[in-house]
């Protein structure tokens, strides 16, 4: 790995990683000169001192067990201390306030950051998403710690307890890009454990070969991404078997999720996450089929219909979204795009049905009309990484896929939902593209349901 003169070696970078302790220093420089490393894009660090590690611990646990009144507060900050909201109609109630999207946030978020918050401090994280407002979100070194509580909770559900699992990786973000940013980092707050991003992508690395060696010497505990970048690694060969494995940002059919708990043998958990709010819902791994419970305890999630009003108890809506773990920018009933019917079982615990990516989009098929949570059901068996579905405006169908499949099983089954003239065409998933819209049409109506 190449360095800057100016610049100290990562692992013993003191800048980026306040009080680096031997140990993690040592751990970093056998990540960063094993003779398979792959090349780094970039020089990152959890910049937390010992004060923010003693705070990260006191948030631990107000994130699980909040103030019951804790709504109340949020909306009290908001209304004094965010320029954007100071000019809401607070007098009508909660139901009146205005929503908030996407395209506002990255139209000047510098209005939804506190002005309590000390602009010197703050760190950017930038998004592209597939909405066409790309995204730059203000933040904190403790609030990107926050995630491990999160991610602690979520694989405790599954019977794992992180803080008692030996080793020195500990979280892989697995991408498999043309294109990413990669990072070596160390985890203070998880026994001085290293932190890698990876691009799968073998012009990343001395040799193809050389991706499933380095997999076997880190042996990361928890490897992450979505579900495009971990069928990457069904096609390296290494022995490796991390204790858990966290898909995200694109949804996880059931075929690609059984063969990577096949091949891993440990719980693969569909975790529906954005940079803007953090983990928002995972499974729970209680086989009950409630579908995808909440995470976070100071985040209310309402479904709204397009008009912004709230959904009948059991219908499918926008999930819009108030609180956080970001202080540096409170959403305010902040409208995701993501769409999901909100359950809540018996024990009390609220789970999203039915989440299926952006705006409904229905499909004409055979004189009918199929909702796009159809569609996801029918490609479920399917082992694809991910996919698009078009339908044109004369009806014909564009799949375009990635991941292995039997094609004409494929055809099949879409030939018996849609009719066998449905104008099917398959292609490969467009080289050089990381991420597509999920659904689309150009179909007469399709936008109307």
């Amino acid at each position: 790995m190449t360095t800057h003169a100016a610049e100290p070696a990562p692992w013993l970078d003191t800048r980026r990683l306040p009080e680096l302790s031997p140990r993690a220093a040592q751990r970093l420089q056998r990540c960063l000169q094993h003779p398979d490393a792959p090349m780094l894009s970039g020089r990152s660090g959890h910049h937390l001192d010992a004060a923010a590690l003693s705070q990260l611990q006191i948030d631990k646990q107000l994130l699980q067990y909040p103030d019951s009144q804790w709504l109340t507060s949020f909306l009290g900050h908001c209304r004094r201390q965010v320029p954007r909201y100071r000019g809401y109609p607070w007098h009508l109630g909660f139901d009146a306030l205005p929503c908030t999207s996407r395209q506002d946030l990255s139209s000047d978020v510098a209005v939804f950051v506190p002005t309590d918050i000390d602009p010197q401090r703050l760190i950017v994280f930038e998004t592209s998403g597939t909405t066409g407002h790309p995204l730059r979100v203000p933040s904190l070194p403790l609030v990107a710690a926050r995630y491990h509580c999160f991610h602690e909770r979520i694989v405790g559900w599954h019977g794992i307890d992180l803080q008692t699992l030996p080793g020195d990786t500990g979280v892989m973000l697995v991408g498999d890009q043309q294109r990413c940013f990669t990072y070596a980092s160390v985890l203070p707050y998880w026994d001085d454990k290293v932190l890698l991003k990876l691009n799968m992508n073998p012009a990343d690395w001395p040799s193809a070969a050389a991706r499933g060696r380095y997999l076997d010497r880190v042996k990361p505990l928890l490897m992450t991404g979505d579900p495009r970048s971990l069928s990457t690694l069904l096609t390296i060969e290494f022995d490796h078997q991390p204790a858990a494995i966290l898909s995200t940002s694109m949804t996880l059919l059931d075929g690609l999720k059984a063969r990577l708990r096949e091949r891993f043998a440990c719980p693969v958990i569909n975790l529906y996450s954005m940079n803007e709010a953090g983990p928002i819902a995972a499974c729970d791994g209680s086989g009950s089929g409630n579908g995808l419970r909440l995470v976070q305890s100071t985040l209310k999630v309402e479904l709204l219909d397009r008009q912004g009003r709230a959904v009948p108890a059991g219908a499918r809506g926008e999930i819009t979204l108030s609180g956080g773990f970001n202080p540096c920018m409170p959403l305010l009933r902040y409208r995701t795009g993501d769409y999901a019917c909100l359950y809540q079982s018996p024990e009390g615990h609220q789970y999203l049905q039915q989440l299926d990516g952006r705006p409904p989009v229905r499909f004409h098929a055979a004189g009918r009309w199929l909702n796009n949570v159809d569609i996801t059901h029918l490609m479920q068996p399917f082992e694809l990484a991910q996919y698009q579905l078009h339908q044109q405006a004369n009806g014909n169908l564009l799949l375009r896929l990635q991941g292995r499949t039997d094609e004409q099983a494929l055809r099949r089954a879409i030939a018996g939902t849609f009719g066998p003239d449905c104008g099917l065409s398959i292609e490969p998933f467009p080289l050089g593209i990381d991420k597509l819209i999920q659904y689309t049409s150009d179909y007469p109506g399709a936008h109307d349901g």
